[in-house]
């Protein structure tokens, strides 16, 4: 059965000499992965730009339950990313995201608030000017909400130290070494706060921002199983210096 389904490109892998499979998270299946035939081909009507991480895309697919390798009848750019692929910051930006969304989302299943708020938010960094530097900062505290995982903002001065297993600010250190200390639970709440505008940027050193990035991922880790293995915010690092 055809079903028509918007979707965001997570990855490619090559496939035989002239296909595709393609992880693609969809607004109506969740993760799927598609084969795509001919599209390596020399006069192949398809694009291999179309499969570019986070590529925002429309479908008609072939759907079987529980069948691990789905078919793509019809698929196009909708809407075609206008600044991401030319980019040199956002792209980086985005392959980060990326890996990050590709170790994070794991269900075969519709999840409509997430969908809608990735779906949204691509397309609104696209057009982004000037883009925020900070912007993967507040994109993976935003996301934690819609991950189930969203940090409680109670930090203040009785409440110094964040609890990166609780998900919240405490008065003590906890019994456990996954916390944040002073200086850093104090940048962690700071981003909590200016999460809200995806547009923000956080007062704080280049240094601090590596720290806070760390503190980030090991947020995940914690939170997600099997989360481990995020390298791309390096390049990040050095794009950024």
């Amino acid at each position: 059965m055809l079903h028509k389904t918007r979707g965001i490109v997570f990855s490619y892998t090559e496939y035989r000499e002239t296909s595709l499979i393609v992880k693609i998270y969809t607004e109506l299946f969740g993760i799927q992965s598609y084969i795509v035939n001919g599209v390596r081909k020399k006069n192949a009507k398809l694009n291999v730009g179309w499969f570019q991480p986070l590529t925002l895309v429309e479908l008609v697919v072939y759907h079987k339950e529980r069948h691990g390798l789905q078919r793509i009848s019809e698929i196009r750019p909708m809407p075609a990313l206008r600044d991401i692929p030319f980019d040199v910051i956002k792209s980086t930006i985005v392959l980060f995201l990326n890996e990050v969304l590709c170790k994070a989302i794991k269900e075969e299943e519709e999840n409509q608030l997430l969908f809608e708020f990735l779906f949204n938010t691509i397309q609104l960094f696209d057009v982004q000017q000037p883009v925020s530097k900070d912007f993967h900062l507040l994109f993976l505290i935003r996301l934690t909400r819609y991950l189930g995982f969203y940090p409680i903002q109670n930090y203040d001065t009785q409440h110094p130290f964040f609890n990166l297993i609780d998900g919240k600010f405490q008065s003590q250190i906890p019994l456990h070494p996954y916390y944040l200390n002073e200086s850093a639970a104090l940048n962690f709440s700071n981003l909590i706060f200016n999460s809200a505008d995806l547009s923000a940027r956080l007062n704080i050193t280049a240094e601090d921002k590596k720290k806070l990035i760390e503190n980030i991922l090991e947020y995940y880790r914690l939170h997600i199983g099997g989360f481990f293995g995020v390298k791309s915010h390096k390049i990040l690092e050095q794009i950024f210096e």
